[in-house]
Formats: C-alpha cells, structure tokens, sequence
C-alpha cells in the first residue's frame, strides 16, 4: 500500500468506511480539513441492513448524496406494515401523509451497491480512502488516542498520527474492546437468520417497497420483508438467540428457518412461488453500546459505538446520524484547538436520548404493543407514532406519546390477566 503524503500526518483518521465512517469523513472534509480514511476491505462488500428511514434525508443531503439516490434503481420506500400472527395486515404507516414532503420518501438499498456509493462520495470530497488497509491497533499517549497502526504487506507495522481518531469499524471496532467499554443490552439478546427470495410476492404502485414486519404465531420473533431491486427480497427472522439456536433438534439453518416460515402465517403464500436466491445467514443481534462516545482524540460512531435491535430499520439512520453529529464536534474542536473527550463527545447526550426513543419502541413491541389499537385510543398521537417510525428521534416532542404508551401497556397486562379472548393483542385492532 502507498500511502499519499496528507496520510502520513492527516488531522483526522477515520477506522472504517461504512456508512458511519462515510459520512464522518466526508462532513469533516467538507470544512477544509485533511481527513485519511482505511477500510478493511475492499468494497464492494456484502452487509445487511437494506431498509432505511426518512430521517435519513437530512444527512443525506449535507453529504450531497440525494442526487446519486434519486438517479439510483433502488427500490422507492413510501411506508411500514405489520402482520400479526394470525396474519392479519395492518393499514400501512405512510410516512408522507404525517410529513408531507420528499424527505418522508426513502430506499430499500443493496448495501453493497449503496456502501461504495458512500465510500465514493468520500473520495469525491476529498477524503483520503484507503481500502484493503487494517488498522491493528490505536495508539495511545496516556490517555490521549494520537494515531494509529497499520499493517503493511511486508509484515511491518507503520504508524500514523493524527489529531483526531475515530472508530468506525462497525461491530469489529477496536477501542470499544480495548478500553472496555463495551456494555451488553440486558433486554435484547436477539439472534437472526435471513436469505433472499426472487419471485416472491410483492406490493404495487406507492406500496412496492414497504417494510412488512410479521409476527410468529406465539409472538415468539418476527420475520423483516424487504422489497430490493432486480425482483430480489431480503427475507429474515430475528428471536431470542436460545430460541432461534439453542434448542433445536438441528442446527441447520435451512432447516430452521422453514421451520419459521411455518410458524409465520404472513408470509408463507408471500414465498410460496419464490426461488431463493443466496444462502442462508446468520448472526447473533444482541443490542450494546458503549459507556462513551469519545475521550482525548478518540471518537466512536456508528456500530462502533452502539447496535440496537433491528425491528425498525435504525441502523443506517444512526450511523448517519452519529457520524453527522460527530463530525460537528470534531470541526468544532480542530477549529479551536480542543480535542478533549469534553468537546468531541458533546454529541453523546443527544444521540443517546434519540437512541433511548426508539429502543423503548422496539422493547414495546416484544412486549405485545399493539399499533392499531393505541391509534384507537390515541388518534391524537398517530402523528407522534409516525415520527418514530420515520426515525424522528432526536425532539422531545414525541416524548408525548411515553405516558399513554405506559398506561396503554398496564391495560392490555390486566386484560391478559382477565383472560382475554384471542387475537385481543393484534396489531391494528
């Protein structure tokens, strides 16, 4: 690897070139400041995560990418639907008819069609792009991140200072390991198992390219049904790690998996006719986070510093936004001299809270809630609800629907307790 001379000594270095590590190297470039990006491996690259979220628009749009997605033949996504477990399909959520405007349209992306994009778009900004480049470690002056190590062909490793270092490396990031920061959700202990589908049903006009989100029919886990482009559908369940793997007569994951399409009545005639068309993955989900998004010239985003349950599509939304409200810090900060854990890490709180809105959401659908009827009760919070499902985390206003939410769950437990008939827990009532 050759590095360019402005990689020898950047201002910034950035771990990684997922979409957080992306759009925090191309916002910081943006200001004027020298910026070395290096990526494991050499993109394209497969990754899931297809479906994004409106919210998404804002950053989008600071990273100039909006004109690459509009000219893209991703597949146009409009709105979200639930299927309970006996199969009934809820009312789709559109997203334009509580905010009417082109940023309540997004995409269902092939990740790695959409990575390179990012990754491009970087370039394009100035960004220093280094892929095939793995960084071994970061290092450190006390407490104080000043650079990194990186492996070379011929066996050496070469060091590389900075002002700034920011781990991006998704799951695999390296300072959450190392300084322990690493902290395990103690509710989502989720598992995955996913393939894809050609000729598999799917929606026309304005609903094409819905989420559909179906139950199993005991509520045990949830199937994700995304529409892609080139007739291609991303079909995955996600359960309890020891549900999904633990205690099975097999291990095989074909095997498994159509033993949860048997269990999920939504999308059994939704296949039936489809040709699968990769094989089969699988993962373990389990939500983390760390105890810090920063210290002295160190800077977490995106998966690095936290992973939340995969339910309603946050994943690309939080590494943009991460990454977004990082890169205003760390300009900030070289503009100024401070590169303290203080001044790079301001972001935290805010993204914190925003992250907190939508794992009460996740946790609250685990726990049996049940959209349709809520909008019953609360028509008035119907707006609300969209924008958590839009990705409209990070305002206090939606924090409106948190009490009805409370009271609405201590009813629905003291009507399980009376016995209530079947189906009294559907999704859209």
């Amino acid at each position: 690897m050759v590095l360019s001379s402005t990689a020898n000594r950047p201002q910034v270095i950035v771990i990684g070139g997922g979409p957080a590590g992306a759009t925090v190297s191309t916002l910081i470039a943006q200001k004027g400041y020298s910026v070395s990006l290096f990526e494991r491996e050499t993109f394209p690259r497969y990754h899931i995560g297809e479906s994004m979220i409106p919210e998404t628009f804002g950053v989008f749009d600071r990273l100039h990418m909006l004109p690459k997605l509009r000219a893209s033949h991703f597949v146009k996504k409009h709105s979200v639907q639930f299927v309970t477990g006996t199969g009934k399909l809820s009312e789709p959520f559109y997203f334009a008819d509580n905010k009417p405007h082109e940023s309540s349209q997004t995409w269902q992306v092939v990740r790695s069609e959409f990575d390179l994009m990012m990754l491009r778009n970087a370039s394009e900004h100035g960004v220093d792009v280094h892929e095939g480049a793995r960084v071994l470690d970061v290092i450190f002056d006390g407490t104080r991140a000043v650079g990194i190590k990186l492996a070379q062909p011929e066996g050496d490793a070469r060091e590389i200072f900075a002002d700034v270092v920011i781990d991006a490396a998704g799951q695999s990031g390296i300072l959450q390991d190392r300084l322990g920061l690493r902290e395990w959700d103690p509710v989502l202990k989720k598992a995955a198992l996913w393939t894809y589908w050609k000729g598999a049903y799917r929606d026309v006009g304005k609903d094409e390219g819905a989420t559909i989100v179906m139950q199993l029919d005991e509520k045990q886990g949830w199937f994700w049904y995304i529409p892609l482009h080139d007739d291609l559908l991303s079909v995955g369940v996600v359960a309890p790690h020891e549900y999904l793997f633990a205690n099975r007569a097999t291990k095989d994951h074909e095997a498994i998996y159509f033993e949860e399409v048997a269990r999920c009545p939504g999308l059994q005639s939704r296949i039936q006719n489809a040709t699968r068309a990769a094989p089969f993955r699988a993962a373990k989900e389990y939500s983390y986070r760390a105890r810090e998004v920063a210290g002295d010239g160190w800077v977490l985003v995106g998966d690095a510093y936290g992973f939340l349950d995969p339910l309603y599509s946050s994943g690309v939304l939080l590494a943009l936004r991460s990454g977004a409200m990082a890169a205003d810090c760390v300009c900030e900060g070289l503009a100024k001299g401070d590169t303290s854990a203080r001044q790079l890490g301001k972001w935290g709180p805010g993204f914190n809270e925003g992250m907190d809105r939508m794992r009460r959401l996740v946790c609250e659908f685990y726990d049996g809630f049940n959209f349709g009827r809520f909008v019953k009760k609360h028509p008035h919070l119907k707006g609300h609800l969209t924008d958590l499902l839009i990705g409209d985390l990070f305002t206090n206003a939606v924090d409106d629907v948190i009490a009805p939410m409370d009271a609405f769950r201590i009813e629905r437990q003291q009507v399980i307790e009376n016995d209530a008939p079947a189906g009294a827990d559907s999704i859209d009532g």
